[in-house]
């Protein structure tokens, strides 16, 4: 499975954002799809997970009520929309499939190459 997120910009603080991760390869819709977020010197973070049904999902708490991640396989396309954005949410912001449900990075083999959001104050 090949992975590319776009979908990222600048956005004021209380903004939103739609990331989308179209993913390439017959084998995507086995996948569970998750979005990572990284910011320099630290490490990367989980952010929110859906299983390859569609029929779960998985948040950090710090985005949980603001985020949505939702997947149309018919499209082989994975989001995530952003609401009520904070600087906090500022990274670079990539898509991650696996075969394993849960948060942890380690989990998912296949990475997209990111896409940078940054949310000013």
């Amino acid at each position: 499975v090949q992975l590319q997120a776009f979908g990222g910009g600048l956005v004021h603080a209380g903004g939103a954002l739609r990331l989308s991760c179209a993913a390439s390869g017959r084998t995507y819709r086995n996948y569970n799809m998750a979005w990572f977020r990284q910011t320099p010197g630290k490490e990367r973070e989980f952010v929110a997970v859906i299983r390859w049904s569609g029929g779960s999902t998985l948040y950090v708490d710090s985005v949980m009520g603001r985020f949505t991640i939702a997947r149309d396989n018919a499209q082989n396309t994975v989001y995530l929309q952003m609401n009520s954005l904070e600087p906090e949410d500022t990274g670079v912001y990539y898509c991650a499939g696996g075969i394993t449900f849960g948060s942890s990075k380690a989990l998912y083999g296949y990475w997209g190459q990111g896409t940078e959001v940054t949310v000013s104050s």
